[in-house]
């Protein structure tokens, strides 16, 4: 199954009926065939603008990003599910990069060391030398410069 990224903006609530929310949101998932890896809250946060929803004008909003993999077939019912909780301001559902999701090994050796000596940097330092511009060139055909320097 691949992994999926749900970003949701929920209206602003008391604690115990965004846990409610939450619950719901997440038993969609489940119900779907799907599994959740993470949960983050981002917090309370204005809205960059007055959004209307459902009736409603919301100014503030709380933040959250669900991890979750599930089947690809499942994911326009998610989206109209969603679009009918009248508790869900905006969401909208992202495929998880595959190459932010493999891990990175790094031990305190390697962390250690000078930065001219970690592979990251050394690497950084090959592609910036193979962009490296040439310096300007008088093409001139004269054995001279013209100019006065």
């Amino acid at each position: 199954m691949p992994s999926y990224e749900l970003a949701l903006i929920l209206r602003q609530m008391p604690r115990p009926e965004l846990v409610s929310v939450l619950k719901r949101t997440a038993n969609v998932i489940f119900d779907k065939g799907g599994i959740i890896r993470k949960l983050d809250n981002l917090g309370t946060r204005p809205l960059p603008f007055k959004t209307s929803k459902h009736g409603l004008v919301h100014r503030t909003g709380t933040y959250f990003v669900v991890k979750f993999d599930t089947p690809p077939s499942t994911l326009e019912d998610l989206e109209e599910e969603y679009s009918r909780d009248v508790d869900i301001i905006r969401k909208r559902i992202y495929k998880a990069d595959a190459t932010l999701q493999q891990e990175i090994s790094c031990t305190l050796h390697d962390e250690m060391l000078p930065p001219a000596y970690r592979k990251d940097v050394q690497k950084m330092i090959s592609i910036a030398n193979k962009n490296k511009k040439k310096g300007f060139q008088y093409n001139s055909g004269l054995d001279y410069y013209p100019f006065q320097k």
